[in-house]
C-alpha cells in the first residue's frame, strides 16, 4: 500500500498529493477498514468493565487511518473527478454504508457506552459531552433495536449510500457535460470579462470561440448580460434540467428515481426508529427541535419576501415591455432585468466594480478580517497539492502554528459544481494533539490567461468570506476531542460563523482598504462603493424567495407519508405557496445536491435562514461597541462558540456570547425585507 495515504510526508504535514494514484486508493481503503473493523470488535468485545478509557475515548481514534484515506479520496473525487474515482465512490459507498451498520447498530458498543453514560456525571465536561453524544449516536443509528429492525436498517444504509452517491455523480455529469456554443452574431450585451471567460472555457474543452457550461460563474452572469432572449431561455432550460433525464447526459442521468426511493427509505427509516416522519428524527438534535418551528421560521420570512417579489415583478415586466416583448416575464428574463432595474435605481453597474475585486485583491481582505479580529497571521508555502490552481498556507498566531489552509478557487470540468469547506485533518488535544488542516473550495471563472487577474463578483466575493467563516470554525477549535471539533456543531448552528464573516466585506473600512482596481492600484471611489453596498439589496426578494422555495419543499418532503411523485408534489407545495413562476426553486429537486446528495442537509436547508437570524445579531454585537473589530467582543466569539465546537448544545454555546435569543427583525432589516 501506497504509505502516502495514511503517513503524510508533504510540506506542513501536508499528504503529497503529487505521489498518489488512483489504483493507490482500493489498497488503502482495503487495509484502513479492515484495520477500523479490528479496532472496533476489540472495543466491543472487552471482557473488563466499561470505563470511559476503555470505551469512549477509544472509539475517538478507532478509525484514524480509515478517516485520513476517506479524508483525501473524498477530497480528489470532489475536486478533481474521473472514471476511476467515480468507480471507486460506487464501491466504496455501499461498504462503508455496511461498515457504519454494524458499528453503529452493535448491541456490545451499545450497551458498553450506556454504561459509561450511566455514571457521567462526574467526567469532565468535553469527557460527558462525547460520552452523551455517542450514546445518542448508537441510538439514532437503531444499535436499541431488535435484531430484524436492525437488520433492515442496515439494509436501508446500505442502498443509500449507493443512491446517494448515484445522485451525485449525475448531477456532476449532466454538469461537466453540457457546453452551449454562442456565435459571434449572438454576443449583445455580454461584457468583455464574460466573453474572455467564455472563450477560455471553450479553449479548456479544445473549442473554439465563446461558450457557456452550467458552471454557476458562467451562466448566471450570462443569464445576467445576454440581450439575446432565446439563448438565454435556452442556457435556462439546460440548467434547470440538470439531474431530471431531460439534461445534457439524457435518461442516464435521470435523478428522479433516485429521489422517490431516497425519500422512502429515510421515512422508514424514521418509523423504525419510533419517529413519526424523517422531519421528527432529524430535527431533535438541531437547535429548531421540531418541524413545526422551522415552518414558523421560513413562514414569517416568506410573507415579505413574497410581496417584494410580486413589486419587482411588476417593475422588471415594464422593461421587458420597453424592450417590446409582449409575453409574460420568465425565469430567463429574471436576472437580465432585474440587474437593468439596480443600475436604474441605484446607479450602478456590476461591471464597474469588477476591476477592484479581484481574487487576490479580496483574498487580502478575508485574510486581513482574520488577522484584525483573531490575531491570525498567514504565509504561503509551494505544496504538491491536487492542481496547481490550489494554494496552500501556514496559519500562526504569536508565533504558534494554528492551521494549515488549501484554497482552491477556480472551476474545472472536472470539479463539483458549488463552494464547500472541509478539512483533510480536525485539532484534537490527544496525545500530542494536532492541528487542523482545512480547504476552502469554490469554483470562480478562471482568469483569461496564464498571469491574469482573475475578477470575482460580488456574489463571488462574499462566497470566499462566507467559507472561510466555516473555515475559521476548525483554525481555532480548541477542543480534547475530535468528534467535537470544529465544525462538529447542529447542522443549523454550523453556518453561524460563515454567514456573520460574509458582514465584515460589506464595510467600507475593508473594502477601502483591500478593493483596488487591478491596473492603477487605486482604491474603489467611495461613491462606487455605497452604491454598490445599497444595491446589494436590490433583487433581495428574488434571492429570498428562491431559497425559501427549496427549504419549504425540502421540508414538505420529509414531513408526514414520503411522495410517490417528487415532482409532483414540488409543483403542488409550489403552488399551495401562490409561488411566483418567474422566480424558480434555487434548487429544484432532481439537482438538489444538499438533500439528495446525502443526510447532511435533508430536511434542513432551512438552517442556512435559522443560522441568519442570528448572525445578523452576532454582527450586531460588533456595531453596538462602535468597533466592527471590537478586541472584547472577537474574543468573546472566540471563545464562546468558534473555539468550542460541538462541546456543548448550541443554544448554549449561543447564549454564552450573546446572552439572549435572536428574533428575525435584523434579518429583515439585513436583507432589505423589513
Amino acid at each position: 500500500m501506497n504509505p502516502e495515504l495514511t503517513r503524510w510526508t508533504g510540506p506542513e504535514g501536508l499528504p503529497r498529493f503529487d505521489r498518489i494514484e488512483d489504483h493507490d486508493l482500493a489498497p488503502a481503503f482495503e487495509r484502513e477498514l479492515a484495520t477500523a473493523e479490528a479496532a472496533m470488535e476489540a472495543i466491543a468485545a472487552n471482557p473488563e468493565q466499561p470505563t470511559f478509557a476503555n470505551t469512549v475515548a477509544t472509539l475517538e481514534t478507532a478509525e484514524d487511518g480509515l478517516n485520513r484515506v476517506l479524508s483525501i479520496f473524498y477530497t480528489l473525487a470532489s475536486v478533481d473527478s474521473n472514471p476511476a474515482r467515480e468507480a471507486l465512490q460506487r464501491d466504496f459507498a455501499p461498504r462503508l454504508a455496511a461498515y457504519n451498520s454494524k458499528t453503529g447498530m452493535d448491541p456490545r458498543l451499545f450497551a458498553r457506552v450506556k454504561a459509561v453514560a450511566d455514571t457521567a456525571d462526574s467526567l469532565p465536561p468535553d469527557d460527558r459531552r462525547i460520552t452523551e453524544l455517542a450514546l445518542r449516536g448508537l441510538t439514532r443509528s437503531g444499535a436499541g433495536l431488535d435484531a430484524a429492525a436492525r437488520d433492515r436498517m442496515a439494509e436501508i444504509r446500505a442502498r443509500m449510500a449507493v443512491l446517494t452517491t448515484q445522485f451525485s455523480q449525475n448531477v456532476l455529469a449532466d454538469e461537466r457535460d453540457y457546453v452551449l456554443p454562442v456565435p459571434d452574431d449572438r454576443l449583445a450585451g455580454l461584457p468583455d470579462w464574460l466573453l474572455g471567460s467564455m472563450r477560455a472555457a471553450a479553449r479548456e474543452r479544445g473549442l473554439t470561440g465563446q461558450i457557456v457550461t452550467l458552471s454557476r460563474s458562467l451562466i448566471v452572469p450570462f443569464l445576467e448580460h445576454a440581450g439575446d432572449r432565446a439563448l438565454r431561455e435556452v442556457a435556462f432550460r439546460a440548467w434547470a434540467a440538470r439531474g431530471s433525464g431531460q439534461g445534457a447526459g439524457g435518461q442516464a442521468t435521470n435523478n428522479l428515481p433516485l429521489v422517490a426511493e431516497i425519500l422512502a427509505l429515510r421515512h422508514e427509516r424514521a418509523r423504525l426508529l419510533g419517529y413519526a416522519d424523517f422531519a421528527a428524527y432529524k430535527l431533535e438534535p438541531e437547535m429548531a427541535g421540531d418541524a413545526d418551528r422551522v415552518a414558523g421560521l421560513l413562514e414569517q420570512v416568506w410573507e415579505p419576501a413574497s410581496r417584494r417579489v410580486a413589486e419587482d415583478e411588476a417593475k422588471l415586466t415594464a422593461l421587458l415591455r420597453d424592450d417590446g416583448i409582449n409575453d409574460v416575464l420568465q425565469p430567463w428574463d429574471w436576472r437580465l432585468y432585474a440587474e437593468r432595474l439596480r443600475r436604474r435605481e441605484h446607479d450602478f453597474d456590476a461591471d464597474q466594480v469588477k476591476p477592484y475585486l479581484t481574487l487576490d485583491a479580496m483574498l487580502g481582505a478575508m485574510m486581513d478580517v482574520a488577522h484584525r479580529l483573531f490575531g491570525l497571521e498567514f504565509q504561503p508555502f509551494d505544496a504538491p497539492l491536487w492542481s496547481p490552481d490550489a494554494r496552500a498556507w501556514r496559519i500562526t498566531r504569536n508565533g504558534q502554528l494554528m492551521a494549515i489552509f488549501v484554497g482552491d478557487y477556480f472551476a474545472r470540468p472536472s470539479k463539483r459544481s458549488g463552494a464547500w469547506c472541509s478539512s483533510l485533518q480536525v485539532q484534537h488535544k490527544i496525545g500530542a494533539g494536532q492541528r487542523p488542516i482545512v480547504v476552502n473550495v469554490c469554483n470562480f471563472t478562471p482568469p483569461e490567461a496564464p498571469g491574469a487577474p482573475a475578477f470575482l463578483s460580488w456574489d463571488d466575493a462574499r462566497t470566499l468570506f462566507h467559507e472561510f467563516g466555516h473555515a475559521t470554525h476548525h483554525i481555532l477549535s480548541d477542543v480534547t476531542w475530535p468528534s467535537i471539533s470544529g465544525t462538529a456543531v447542529a447542522q443549523d448552528f454550523v453556518e453561524l460563523p460563515s454567514q456573520l464573516y460574509e458582514h465584515w466585506l460589506e464595510q467600507p473600512a475593508v473594502l477601502d482598504a483591500h478593493a483596488r482596481h487591478h491596473q492603477t492600484g487605486e482604491p474603489l471611489p467611495p461613491g462606487l462603493r455605497d452604491r454598490l453596498l445599497a444595491a446589494g439589496k436590490a433583487n433581495a426578494g428574488f434571492s429570498t424567495t428562491e431559497y425559501l422555495e427549496s427549504a419549504l419543499v425540502d421540508l414538505a418532503f420529509h414531513r408526514g407519508d414520503p411522495p410517490a411523485d417528487p415532482m409532483a408534489a414540488q409543483s403542488r407545495i409550489l403552488a399551495s405557496l401562490d409561488a411566483p413562476q418567474a422566480v424558480p426553486m434555487r434548487h429544484a429537486t432532481p439537482h438538489f445536491s444538499h438533500v439528495f446528495s446525502g443526510d447532511s442537509y435533508a430536511s434542513g436547508y432551512y438552517s442556512y435562514l435559522w443560522s441568519e437570524v442570528m448572525d445578523a445579531d452576532a454582527f450586531a454585537a460588533f456595531t453596538e461597541t462602535g468597533d466592527i473589530f471590537d478586541p472584547v467582543t472577537a474574543r468573546r466569539l472566540e471563545n464562546a462558540i468558534l473555539s468550542r465546537g460541538g462541546s456543548a448544545p448550541a443554544d448554549q454555546l449561543w447564549l454564552a456570547f450573546r446572552d439572549r435569543m435572536p428574533g428575525v427583525d435584523a434579518l429583515l432589516r439585513g436583507r432589505g425585507l423589513a
